[in-house]
């Protein structure tokens, strides 16, 4: 190969490298703002709450009412509490370096923020979770952000309404805690299925009347944050039936990971045979 092949072939990588690195923070920037879409609205159904059960009090003397109205505002004042401490608890996970990470607790985080939603949509939510589970190496805002996607897909393959399960179990075999989101929507086809972890593929013809969903590249991204948590992500769908995503993720320590890493080596693999012929 010559210096002239050799100096092309490192430019395509760089630019193959910012235009990764400008992809993931596209992706980054939508569920941030699908996150501050979701949290506004939510706090503004318990200020409304607050502010007409405060206003009823003060119309009426008697003290059933304002016991009922004391007590209503109480609880939206609790509720609000929740979602403050989930957002708190995701502004923690801003960190780009591998913690052991509390897998439940994301879980947990997530569903205070989507909780209002699910119930919108009719979804009913059921948890499975093995107490005492080991932490986990990884980077804690990454994987909410998958969790996150995992959930909005879930809820919109289920317009009608219908049943969200979701289980974290320890498999000691594989030295994983394993992470499933199944929904009972109607399924994706096995002809689309083995695309669906291609970038900018995508089984929705767009964004639903929340403004979520259609762009094609969530599940490559959450296929490319796994992968570099040295972990798996899998997918099981029936027509009819419904689909389960399950993430693998390693208990033992990880060391930090290019996500970018396998796209960027087929590249030079590509480049380097193109080359050669």
């Amino acid at each position: 190969m010559s210096d002239c092949q050799q100096k092309q072939i490192d430019l395509l990588l760089e630019e193959i490298s910012v235009l990764k690195k400008r992809l993931d923070q596209s992706q980054r920037m939508t569920a941030l703002g699908e996150l501050v879409s979701t949290t506004t609205h939510e706090f503004n159904n318990v200020l409304m709450t607050i502010i007409n059960y405060a206003k009823m009090g003060m119309r009426h003397d008697d003290k059933q009412t304002r016991d009922k109205a004391f007590d209503k505002i109480n609880n939206a004042g609790m509720r609000a509490a929740k979602i403050t401490n989930a957002v708190l608890g995701m502004a923690r996970n801003r960190s780009e370096h591998f913690e052991m990470t509390n897998v439940a607790k994301l879980i947990d985080e997530a569903m205070v923020l989507l909780e209002r939603e699910m119930q919108k949509y009719r979804i009913s939510v059921e948890m499975d979770i093995d107490p005492d589970l080991p932490e986990v190496s990884a980077i804690g805002n990454q994987i909410q952000q998958v969790l996150m996607n995992l959930l909005i897909n879930a809820r919109q393959a289920m317009s009608g309404g219908g049943q969200l399960v979701i289980r974290l179990k320890q498999n000691l075999e594989n030295k994983t805690v394993d992470l499933s989101v199944r929904d009972y929507g109607p399924g994706i086809p096995q002809e689309k299925l083995r695309k669906i972890f291609e970038p900018f593929y995508s089984t929705k013809s767009g964004p639903d009347e929340t403004g979520k969903g259609g762009t094609g590249v969530g599940l490559s991204t959450c296929k490319n944050i796994i992968e570099a948590h040295g972990g798996k992500i899998r997918v099981e769908s029936s027509v009819g039936q419904g689909t389960c995503f399950t993430l693998m993720l390693p208990i033992e320590k990880q060391q930090p990971l290019i996500p970018a890493t396998r796209g960027i080596a087929g590249a030079v693999s590509q480049i380097n045979a193109v080359s050669n012929s």
